[in-house]
Parts: structure tokens; sequence; C-alpha cells
């Protein structure tokens, strides 16, 4: 017997006192049927001991006992059963388990059939910021000597290095389990950690126990970062009953590791019905693996879960697959008809009819299986099955049926046009499957007639656990954000899936538009996260990097290449070649995540490594450098140049949208307030309310706040007389209704007001098109928030507009059609496309230098280089915008700013893509002189010296193609003179064609036939 077991029986032992016989029989059965892990768990817990030696025999009358119930510790006693842990967890799904541990006897309980289930549940989780920011803790030497060793001798992989800040965070999570348990556990749980950080945040694995015979137990080791809330556990619990796994006892710590919870589960379990152990490598290990790790893309509150999982017509896997179905073919075909195709109407397509969606998955297996003999033929014959299945669908209900079989349909192209998927990658968080966007062509018209007719390069659609997603790229490089939509019910998810496939759709094609002086084309990344229920910001938190964590690792598992083919074995790739993919933060996208994406990028070994995404650490920083206000503020003062203003020198008023402490709205801000200093800055809209100020805001007070707080922060005392403050986050109630605080300036001071609910939006409402200014910068907002319903609020009732010009700073934030009608009737335009390009190229120079220097000389040269990108960023905006003002003049006015700035768009982006083409064609001119002058010429200045001008090849070869093309194809068009090349262009090719005819042609003046060829090639050449 252990020190601590005698420890805990002596003090149980004085409770008892002599003459409690019985209570001393179950005491003696507890010490001979219980694991004598239970009582080194349970040495602080004499009491709780004592309660269950005193009542054991009292469960043959009642379903539990409660030994412990304090505020932070529940212990429990029932007798074994099934279903008694899923009611005990049912129950504690809302709390927060920090530790929990489930014990069974060995023999059943004396006088009764049953053997005994003690449950301990703790509830002491740490926030993370504690955790994050606590010293380090005084671990006692002969712990960590007695965990060292354990390590060494039986996990001699484990990386020493990483012992300090593993241990430390077990200690500050859970020091009584690391002070009280045995080194060997405390080492097992050190490697389980380990593990689960090196493999992506899942990892499994299994231990034989020194038991033997029919007793002998698994253990099995499950480590997962950042689990699912609330009933993971149960899920968890959930796979091993389905399984027919006995689960003899469990040991589970949810810890924080600074950033997000950690699950460390350590689970004793025996196949029931004797059969062989659970091994590594065999069938059943390989079956528990994968539904283990689809706990996290399946979610149990899922119907799908509930009808076919737990009554196991399907497999976990399967039923992630048909929940992936249902969310593409929603996203696809709901934009259009949200009605008919809504999000139930789908799922219930899937849920009446389970025979199809089983014969969906068996198609997508036989295309997409590893190591499947005879894929082509099997392949054909269960396409032609599932087609005639589908095709034959009938209930007799006609609107029905031609429905959901448009809605098969759709997932027949889904799995056709597939060209990879990490669906078989085990240890994935979420779904990934890259897609040929000719499936488009697939749907039936009506499906596509609300998207731009530009066919994209390529689609990637994304599935995970509490969300879905699109990655639409325009091009085979491109670059464009990732924005994640934050829904906080059920209903704002499904509203905002229905549109998902539109709105990144046209976000990707006007990035396109957009990014037509870099060697990228335009993408989008667009998701839409389910936040319901969670009303704490850690919560929400926790859940959007889940789902961000998830996305970019299935991005990785398939664009991660060797040779152009998908290195993982497991992902099936009918595409073969290089992706270079680039992604920029976008709504929702914090620093931590930000950097993790870099890591994860070089650390699984994506062909761009960090440069995968910008805005990082080695990177330049949107907000802190002001790169997307940098060319909307020179797009603005050319527009207000043309209209007879120099805002460096004459006064001008202006509103915005977008708060000061955002990046766009925040630096045109700060850029107009060192420019400008006449600038009459009289509205300012954002989420936390409104500013409007007849005179012009405060520069100083303005200055304080800006790129540090919110709109609310303005001291309402600074205000003009007549100026006002709209607080949206300062509410109080009167009775039934919710009231809204207004600071009002009255030139004797601030009077403060309460408006109702529906006073505040009206007012909110109409102060963007009423208000009279000079320029309007739209740096915020949702897109589409002017539009064809609303546009005519801009023009007063005599027609004359409330502002002069609109410089896009926002995207999408004006609709095609309500630009139009602005133009025509007198306000000048400029589109996103154009005005907030410079993001997006400073981008561009961020993954340039990503590639071309070490993090050390980026970092040591850094304000340097940033110097060079904005004169870059100055120069392209420029061009544009006094190219749009000169053809806009040479046209006559026929066309409106926005279809000229399209028109660029499209002129340069043709120029790039047939240039990309040739020299993808013609690899060796990239080494030819001028050639190489011409990739120099697109670098910032940094580049062009000759400590690096002679990396050129550390960029990838596509890249190169791609700079080559985008540099010659945006000076063609900024720099050209389209009469003088139209000119040249007949000349060469007369040349070409023509010229040697000369030869042979009668001689028709004194100079001879050869000195004409001369004169003529020279007059052509170019």
């Amino acid at each position: 017997m252990c020190a601590a077991e005698g420890n805990v029986l002596a003090a149980v032992d004085r409770l008892i006192g002599a003459n409690e016989g019985c209570t001393r029989d179950n005491l003696a059965w507890l010490q001979g049927q219980m694991d004598s892990y239970f009582f080194i768990t349970m040495q602080e817990e004499a009491e709780a001991v004592h309660a269950l030696a005193v009542g054991l025999r009292t469960l043959a009358h009642n379903q539990k006992l409660t030994v412990a119930d304090r505020a932070k510790t529940l212990i429990l006693a029932r007798l074994n059963q099934p279903g008694s842990l899923y009611d005990t967890l049912r129950t504690l799904q809302e709390r927060d388990i920090s530790y929990a541990e489930f014990t069974h006897s060995r023999g059943l309980v004396p006088g009764l059939e049953q053997g005994l289930e003690v449950q301990r549940f703790d509830f002491d989780r740490k926030e993370h910021g504690e955790i994050a920011n606590a010293p380090a803790p005084a671990i006692p030497p002969a712990i960590k000597e007695g965990i060292v060793q354990a390590l060494q001798s039986r996990y001699s992989l484990f990386d020493m290095n990483q012992l300090d800040p593993l241990l430390r965070l077990l200690w500050l999570n859970n020091e009584q389990y690391v002070r009280i348990s045995p080194p060997n556990r405390v080492a097992q749980l050190l490697w389980v950690f380990q593990e689960g950080n090196r493999q992506g945040g899942i990892f499994l694995d299994v231990e034989q126990t020194e038991d033997s015979g029919p007793d002998a137990e698994t253990r099995v080791l499950f480590a997962v970062g950042n689990p699912p809330q609330n009933d993971f556990l149960l899920q968890t619990m959930e796979v091993f009953n389905r399984l027919d796994f006995g689960v003899q006892r469990a040991y589970c710590l949810t810890i924080s590791n600074g950033v997000h919870p950690y699950f460390l589960g350590t689970f004793y379990v025996r196949k029931r019905g004797g059969e062989a152990l659970l091994s590594k490598g065999s069938e059943l290990f390989d079956r528990l693996q994968m539904e283990l790790y689809n706990t996290q893309i399946l979610s149990t509150a899922s119907t799908t879960y509930r009808r076919f999982v737990t009554t196991q017509v399907m497999t976990g896997e399967e039923a992630s697959l048909v929940n992936a179905f249902i969310a593409f073919c929603h996203t696809n075909l709901a934009h259009h008809h949200p009605d008919p195709f809504s999000h139930e109407e789908v799922r219930l397509a899937f849920h009446s009819h389970p025979d199809i969606a089983l014969q969906l998955a068996k198609l997508f297996r036989t295309r997409f299986q590893p190591g499947l003999s005879l894929r082509e033929e099997f392949y054909k014959k269960t396409l032609e099955e599932t087609v005639r299945f589908v095709e034959s669908y009938n209930t007799g209900h006609r609107y029905i049926d031609d429905l959901r079989r448009s809605i098969f349909r759709c997932a027949i192209a889904f799995i056709r046009n597939t060209l990879k998927t990490n669906f078989y990658v085990r240890e994935k968080h979420a779904l990934a499957f890259r897609l040929d966007p000719a499936y488009l062509a697939e749907l039936a018209p009506e499906f596509t007639a609300d998207l731009p007719p530009e066919l994209p390069f390529r689609i990637t659609f994304f599935f995970g656990r509490y969300g879905c997603g699109y990655h639409i790229g325009f091009s085979d490089i491109a670059r464009g954000g990732w924005r994640t939509i934050i829904t906080k019910n059920r209903d704002d998810y499904v509203t905002s899936a229905s549109t998902l496939f539109r709105e990144v759709y046209v976000l990707a094609h006007t990035q396109h538009l957009k990014n037509k002086d870099i060697y990228e084309g335009g993408s989008k990344m667009v998701v839409v996260l389910d936040a319901a229920r969670l009303e704490a910001h850690d919560l929400s938190t926790q859940r959007l990097y889940k789902l961000q964590f998830g996305f970019i690792n299935a991005f990785l598992d398939i664009f991660v290449t060797d040779g152009g083919r998908a290195r993982d074995p497991r992902v099936v790739d009918y595409y073969g070649e290089d992706e270079p993919i680039e992604i920029g933060p976008d709504e929702n996208m914090h620093d931590v995540m930000i950097e993790m994406i870099a890591r994860q990028s070089l650390k699984r070994g994506y062909l761009l490594g960090i440069g995968l995404i910008s805005s990082k650490r080695v990177g330049i920083n949107h907000k802190e450098y002001g790169v997307t206000s940098t060319g909307v503020m020179q797009f603005a003062e050319t527009t207000m140049r043309e209209l007879g203003i120099d805002i460096r020198r004459d006064r001008f008023s202006v509103k915005l949208t977008g708060g000061p402490s955002g990046d766009v709205a925040g630096n045109a801000l700060r850029i107009m307030l060192e420019r400008s200093p006449q600038a009459c800055i009289k509205l300012i809209l954002d989420g936390s309310g409104a500013i409007f100020d007849p005179e012009g805001m405060d520069h100083e007070e303005l200055a304080r706040i800006v790129l540090k707080q919110d709109l609310d922060a303005f001291d309402p005392k600074r205000l003009h007389p007549g100026g006002f403050i709209l607080y949206r986050n300062q509410r109080r109630t009167d009775g039934l209704r919710e009231l809204f605080k207004r600071a009002v300036s009255t030139g004797l001071g601030v009077e403060e007001q309460w408006v109702t609910t529906d006073q505040f939006h009206r007012e909110f409402g109409n102060l963007l098109f009423s208000v009279p200014t000079d320029l309007f910068i739209p740096a915020g907002g949702r897109p589409e928030t002017i539009d064809a319903e609303n546009w005519a609020r801009f023009f007063r009732e005599d027609g004359t507009p409330t502002t002069r010009a609109i410089v896009e700073g926002a995207n999408s934030f004006i609709t095609p059609e309500a630009r139009t009608q602005m133009q025509r009737r007198g306000i000048v335009i400029m589109r996103d496309a154009s005005a907030n390009k410079c993001g997006v190229i400073s981008s561009s120079y961020e993954i340039i230098a990503n590639l071309m220097l070490s993090e050390e000389e980026f970092l040591q040269h850094k304000e340097r280089y940033v110097g060079d990108v904005l004169q870059i960023l100055e120069q392209r905006a420029r061009d544009e915008a006094q190219l749009i003002f000169r053809r806009h003049r040479e046209a006559g006015s026929s066309f409106t700013y926005t279809e000229i700035s399209e028109a660029i768009s499209h002129e340069i982006n043709g120029h790039y893509a047939r240039l990309f083409s040739f020299f993808q064609r013609n690899p060796e001119l990239c080494d030819e002189q001028v050639f190489r002058q011409a990739i120099l010429a697109h670098l910032p200045a940094m580049l062009r010296e000759p400590e690096y001008r002679t990396r050129l090849d550390r960029l990838p070869a596509k890249c190169r193609y791609a700079i080559l093309a985008a540099e010659i194809a945006s000076s063609l068009v900024y720099r050209g003179d389209q009469e003088a090349d139209f000119k040249e262009m007949i000349k060469g090719h007369l040349l070409r064609n023509f010229a040697a005819l000369d030869r042979t042609l009668p001689t028709t003046s004194a100079a001879p036939a050869t000195e004409h060829v001369t004169l003529t090639y020279q007059g052509g050449a170019t």
C-alpha cells in the first residue's frame, strides 16, 4: 500500500469511529475494488470518501449519491449502468470543467447487481490572461526531478527544451494535480501535451497497461487544442460507447495555454465482448482515431448527428461530409433564391433521404479515398448510379421534387469538380475542397444570374463545426483579405450564409480589379462564424480562433505541394500544380492569428513561407503605416484638385464613415490633420455612434483620439454650437423603452439628452445623406450600404447633391447601380477598386520582402523599406487618379468615372493575363537583361541595390513571370500613349510580315531597294 493510500484511509478511519462496522466494510470494499490511483487523486477528499463509505448501499434505492457538492467541486457516486455518465454530463454542459475523473469498481457493489461509478468534476478554469501574465512558478525541485526521470525513462523522444514552459502551464492551471500525481502520470500528460502541439492541435496515442488477462485495459491518450465548448467531453464519451469501448477510468484536464483552452485526456478502455486489446495501426485504432478527430468538425447540435450518428445510420465522418454538402448547396443556391433554397429546406432534402445522402458520400469516397484500386472504373460506375438515382427522384410532389433534384445535382457537381480535399487527412479541424469553377456552368443559369460574368480561376470551400466559407481567386497567383463575419444567433448565421457566396464572389472580383498594379490577381476569403449563445467575449474569441486555425490548416493540407502535387499522400490531387495564394488580414483577424498563420505556413512548408499572410511583425502593418489611407487620400487630393480645391491649402468640408480608431478612417483623419490645416471635418459615423459639428471638429481633440479610441471618446465640450454626439453604447431604460444618450453643444455648455431607439436610428441613418460636404470618404461599414433604394437621398429637393465627390475607402460600400445613378446626377465617384488599392499593393511588397530578405534583414531595414513602399503607393494612386480624369475629359464625359476605372482595370488585367501566359511558355526570357530590368523596376528602391538585386532567383518562377506581366501591363496603360502604341504595333506587324516583299518589287526611285528596306526598318523599330 502506497503512503498516499495509507494517509487517506487513516483519515477516513478516524471519521468513521469504532462502532460503524458496515461503513468499515464498505471502506474495505472500496480499498479492494477501486484502482489505487482513485485514492491518490482523492487524498485531499477524505470527507467525500467517508460519505461514500457511509452511503454506498443507499444506491440500491437512489439514482446517485452526492458525496461532495461545493462551488468548484462536484463528486457523485452512481451505479455503473448505461447512460449514467451521459446523464451527468448533460446537466453540466453550461459549466466549464477544469478536471473530470471517472472510476469504475472492479466488482459489484455488495448486495447489488451493478458495479460502482464515481464521477468527479472540478470547475476551476483559469482565465487566459491570468495564465499568460503569471510569473514563473516555484516548482519544488524534487517534483521536477521525478518528472524528468519519468520522461527520460518512458518518453525518450520528448523534447526536453519544452519541459519548463509546458510544466509551467500545467502547474499554473492545476497545481494540485501536479503536486499529488506520481511523476510518471505528469510525464504522460506532458508527452501528450507536447505531441498535441507538434501535430497541429490534435493527437491520439495508445499504451498498454501492465495488466493482462480478461481485465487488461488499454490507455488511450487524447489531446485537443481549443476543443469545442460545452459538450466536447460528452461527445468524446459517445464515440467510445458507439465503438463498443467500455471506459473503465478516465482523467481529463482542460487547461489554458494563455490564449485558448487545451484538453488533455487519459482513458482506460476495454473492448466489450473481450476482443483483442486496442493497438496502434490496427483497424480498430484507425476507426477510433477517425471518430475522435472528427469531433472537431461534427457538431452535436446538428440534426445530422442526432438523427443519423447516434442511431448508427452514418459514421461520424459521413455525417460531417453530409453537413458539408448541405452548407455548400445552401450557399450556392440561396443567394439568388433565398426562400426555396433556405438552409432549412436544403437540410430537409438530405435528412428526408439519407439513402441519397449516403449514395453521394459513396461517390465522394470513390473519387478521393487514398489508395483505392481501380478508382476510375469504380468512380465512373458510381457516378452513373448516383445520377440515375437523383434524376429518377420522384415523390409525386412536383414542386418539391424539382427543388430537391436541383439540390442533389448541385451536390453531384460539387463532387465532380472538386480537384483535391483534405477529407481523408486525419488530424484536421476543418474541411477544405479546392474546386474547378467550371461547376458553376453545371448549375442552372438562374443560380448564377446575380454574379459577375467573369469566371474565377479557383474556388475553395471550407467547412467546420461552427462555420463555413469560401476563398475565391481570379488568377493563378492571387491575394486578398480574409474576412470573418461573426453572427450572434442562428437566424443571423443562416441569413449571412445565404448571401455568403455572392458576397465573396463580388469582393474577389472587385479585388481583382483593384490588384491591377501588382503581380497577384484578386481573391477574397470570407467565412461566417456561428457564435450563438456566446455572450462572453473570451468564448466568442476562442471559437473565432478555432475556426480560423482549422481553416488555415485545412488550406495548408491541400496547398502545400511537392513538384506541384499535394505533399500529403492522403490528398488525392487532380490539379497537380503549385498555387501561390496570399492572404491579408481583414475583418476579425487578430494579430495573434496573423502570426500563427505565418508560423504554420513556414512550419508546414508552403511555397511562400511566412509570405502566405501580410501585416505581420515581419511585415508592413496596415494600420501602423496607414498604407490603404495613403492611396485614399492621394485620390482625394487629386479629385478635389479637379474640383478646384487644394486640400493642402484651401478650406474644404468632409464627412467619413468608419471610426477614428479604425485603420482606413483613422489614418485618413491622421493624414488630413497633418496635411490639411483647413479641413472642416463635419461628420464621422461608425459602430459606436456619430459626431456632427457644423463648423468642423476641433483638430486638436481629434488628434488626441485618432488611432487610439472610438469616436465616443471625443469630448463634447470641444464641439461648436449645434454640434452633437450620438452614443450607441451609452443607454438606459425608461420603463419598457430603451434610450440612447445624445450630447448637444448649445453654446453655453453641453446638454445631455436621451432619445428613443426609433429617434436614434432615424437620426443616425439620416446624417450620412443630409450633412452637406465637398467630400465624402466611406472608410468603414458593411458592403452595399448605399444601394438602389437610398442613393437618391444624397440629393436635395432641387436636385443638387449634398456632396460633390465620394472617394471609396471601404469595399463595395456603394452598389454599381447606385454609383451610376449618382454620377449621372453630378457626383464624382472614385470607386474602391481604384481608391483603396494601396493596402493590397503594400501587402504585395511585404511578400516580396519575405521572399528576398531574411527576417533579420527586414527588421533591420524595415523603416527604409516601408518608406520606399509608401513612395510607390503615392505614385500608383496618383497615376491612376490622373489617368481617370484625363480619360474622362478625352471622352467628353460620355463615360462615368467608375466605368473608366473598371475599363482601366480590365485593360491592365487583360494585358497581364496574356503576358503571364506568354512568360510561362517562355521562361528563359526572365534571364535576359531587359526583362530582368523590368522585374527590378517593379521592386522598391532598396531591393534594386547591388546587394539585393542578385536575389531575384529567390522569387518562385511563377512570381517572376507574374511580376514581369504586372509591370509591363501597368506601364503600358499608365505611361503609354494609346494612339502611339497602336501606331507602333502596326509598324511592327508590317515590318515582320511585309518588309521582305520590297526586295521583289521594282524600284521606283533612285534609291536602291536595300536602302528603302533599311529606312522602313528604322521607321518601325521599337
